[in-house]
């Protein structure tokens, strides 16, 4: 069984600059309506709503803190699989999102142009090249918009994230690379698939700064991720975020950590919690009373449910959708496979 580094051999501590008391609440209540979702989605896969689903938990931090700096009228995000806390934060509607994960529709029954949020991406790194283009075109087309793209530790060992973040640094691209560094490629540790030390020192061969955060600090992450930007936008061209964390539910819900992981090191990271320790710095900064966290446990309970709700029983959409988005002008194969699915399954 393979072990991993001491939770103790964590980013540096951040600079954090003082973020107003409502970004800090927001960053908190986006973070719990996260994580009581991720508990309700998990649910939901073991009843049999789901097929299947990716947990995000101990990730709220890096998630929330990153997409809460973005500009909702500017930037573009670009997802994985994982990125649930991201789709909340960037005020997507969520039941529409986790139609995808019901299997409704491939990419969720959302609006990406309205929420600034690509439709999701199961492909490891394949969000990466797109952020880089939509960025590209931002600058081409003298506009003031940056993409910020998502990934993890093992989609970093991927061709598509070395094209893309060379074709970022030559061209000056406004993106922000974000690797969720939680440790684990699935079942592979870093050691065993990150060379050179960091995500981040990659950075410096392409011509960008990497910059490590602790993933667990959603004030860090989010100062960490808004000067990034800021960067971009001013035509410093891109950079590459390195958020340490750690997955603490299995990679899906088909895997069985136990196999690889140990577990008195996934003990040692849950202690880590990023919820109760952005309380703590709330109750201590005097931001926040027992009155704030009651109301906020309350109002986040209840959209979860809501949204756990609206998931289960949204009904599944028309078989005709799956040639009605295919081609912009429709095939002749394609209208001979629609004949065949009314015959033989339409008319059932």
């Amino acid at each position: 069984m393979q072990t991993h580094e001491s939770p103790t051999a964590d980013a540096p501590a951040a600079v954090v600059d003082d973020l107003p008391p409502e970004v800090s609440r927001s960053l908190y209540r986006d973070m719990l309506t996260a994580r009581l979702l991720d508990t309700e989605a998990i649910a939901l896969q073991r009843q049999g709503v789901f097929p299947a689903y990716v947990s995000l938990r101990g990730q709220e931090a890096a998630q929330v803190g990153s997409a809460a700096a973005l500009d909702r009228e500017l930037d573009f995000a670009f997802p994985t699989y994982r990125e649930m806390a991201v789709a909340l934060t960037l005020g997507v509607d969520m039941v529409g999102y986790m139609a995808s994960h019901r299997a409704l529709w491939h990419g969720g029954l959302y609006d990406p142009i309205k929420s600034r949020l690509s439709s999701l991406n199961a492909v490891v790194g394949g969000p990466v090249p797109h952020a880089v283009g939509w960025a590209l075109g931002e600058r081409l087309g003298e506009r003031s918009g940056c993409a910020i793209a998502y990934f993890g530790d093992g989609a970093s060992s991927e061709g598509d994230i070395h094209e893309a973040m060379n074709f970022a640094g030559v061209f000056t691209a406004p993106v922000v690379f974000f690797c969720q560094n939680n440790r684990w490629a699935l079942s592979v540790p870093n050691e065993r698939q990150v060379s050179g030390g960091s995500v981040a020192a990659r950075a410096a061969g392409y011509g960008m700064p990497g910059v490590t955060v602790d993933g667990n600090d959603a004030e860090a992450v989010y100062t960490a991720t808004r000067e990034a930007l800021e960067r971009a936008r001013s035509g410093g061209g891109p950079t590459l975020i390195e958020a340490l964390t750690y997955r603490v539910e299995p990679h899906s819900t088909s895997d069985d950590p136990t196999r690889y992981r140990d577990r008195d090191d996934e003990l040692a990271w849950r202690d880590l919690d990023p919820l109760p320790r952005l309380r703590t710095r709330l109750e201590e900064a005097g931001h926040a009373d027992a009155a704030f966290f009651e109301r906020t446990e309350a109002e986040a309970r209840a959209e979860a449910e809501r949204i756990r709700d609206g998931v289960s029983t949204a009904p599944a959409p028309s078989g005709a959708d799956l040639f009605t988005h295919v081609y912009r002008e429709p095939t002749e194969e394609l209208a001979r496979q629609q004949r065949v699915w009314r015959e033989e399954v339409a008319e059932l």
